[in-house]
C-alpha cells in the first residue's frame, strides 16, 4: 500500500499547490495505515485536511475554517448525527459506517453527501468559497 499511497499523495499535494497558498504537509506511511496532513491558506480562510488510508478504506475530512469558525467541512466519519440522517437510527450494526457528510456553520448544520476526494474538495472550494 505504501506505494500506492505515496503517489495518490503526490497528487494531492500537486493539486493542494496549485489552488491553495502556505501550504504544509505532513505525512505517514506504514505498510498498514497512511496519513496525509494538510493546512494550508485560501485567502483569508485556512483549508485543514486529513487522508488515512487503510486496507479497503478511506477516511477524509476537509475543512474551510475562518479563525475557529467552521465554514464547511466534508467527512466520511462515523459522525452520530450523519448516522441518524442516513440510517434512521445509531445502533451497533452503524457504528462504524463511513457516511459523507458536510458540516456547515460551524457545524450546528449537517447534512449527507456523495463521497468526495480532494480534488473535488477544490472545485467546490473555488466555487463557492471567495478568496478574499
Amino acid at each position: 500500500m505504501d506505494q500506492k499511497a505515496t503517489e495518490y499523495f503526490a497528487r494531492i499535494v500537486e493539486q493542494a499547490r496549485a489552488v491553495l497558498e502556505s501550504v504544509v504537509i505532513t505525512t505517514e506511511i506504514t505498510p498498514d495505515r497512511s496519513i496525509l496532513r494538510l493546512i494550508a491558506e485560501y485567502g483569508r480562510r485556512r483549508v485543514v485536511a486529513k487522508e488515512i488510508l487503510t486496507v479497503g478504506e478511506r477516511h477524509y475530512s476537509y475543512y474551510v475554517l475562518r479563525g475557529p469558525y467552521v465554514e464547511a467541512g466534508f467527512d466520511n466519519s462515523p459522525d452520530p448525527k450523519a448516522i441518524r440522517l442516513k440510517f434512521g437510527r445509531i445502533g451497533a450494526d452503524y457504528e462504524q459506517k463511513l457516511v459523507p457528510h458536510l458540516h456547515t456553520e460551524n457545524k450546528q448544520r449537517l447534512m449527507l453527501t456523495d463521497e468526495i476526494n480532494f480534488s473535488s474538495f477544490l472545485e467546490w472550494l473555488v466555487k463557492n468559497v471567495p478568496n478574499a
